[in-house]
């Protein structure tokens, strides 16, 4: 079961330390990279950055199809689940049965479909933790070029402020220390498909796609 971020346990104690905890700069993440807000699903510099994962090998069509689905999922999503910020209230609000999803797991794992459905050639996804295990464990959707290591790619992080995409290279996140979890990924992935093949054959059982 996932914890932390996308916890259904949490204590509301627990979610005003992450609060804090997320909220909190130090000079030691000022040393790193702040992610950056992206402006708009057109945004030229979230794409071009996509690009230079491989200037040689990444489709410029492919890297503004994937900035502008991370912008959109992000805005679709805090309307749909009517999303507060800081982001350790909604938690708080999707633990205690006041909003439908907000997690972080849940918005990595609705990102994480729409950016597998696009079947992409030159650009590939991996789930993403960091504090794993703990309360304070938190998950996103990374993007490399095609075989590409995962510590060279860029985070897609809709959780950290509401619905507001930010992005920035993986190893330079100063709030967290991500690593790939692979199997995660393909777990989300099987689940929501064999849902999908129920949907097909029921035609009325709803595709959940924010389970833990």
């Amino acid at each position: 079961m996932m914890r932390g971020c996308n916890s259904r346990r949490l204590s509301t104690a627990i979610v005003a330390v992450l609060v804090l905890v997320c909220c909190a700069s130090s000079s030691t993440a000022r040393l790193r990279e702040e992610p950056v807000m992206a402006m708009s699903a057109d945004d030229v510099k979230f794409r071009n950055l996509i690009i230079n994962l491989s200037p040689a090998t990444v489709r410029p069509d492919e890297a503004q199809r994937v900035a502008a689905c991370a912008y959109t999922t992000g805005r679709e999503l805090q309307r749909e689940w009517r999303v507060v910020w800081p982001a350790g209230v909604q938690n708080f609000l999707v633990n205690t049965g006041r909003r439908k999803g907000g997690l972080c797991f849940q918005w990595a794992t609705e990102l994480l479909i729409r950016l597998d459905a696009m079947k992409l050639q030159t650009l590939e996804f991996h789930w993403a933790e960091s504090y794993a295990g703990l309360p304070s464990e938190h998950n996103v959707i990374v993007v490399t070029a095609k075989g590409q290591p995962f510590a060279q790619g860029i985070l897609l992080d809709n959780w950290r402020y509401g619905g507001k995409l930010v992005y920035g290279p993986v190893a330079a996140d100063p709030n967290y220390r991500w690593t790939e979890n692979s199997g995660e990924a393909a777990r989300r992935l099987k689940n929501y498909r064999a849902q999908s093949g129920k949907v097909g054959v029921q035609g009325k059982q709803r595709i959940s796609r924010t389970d833990s």
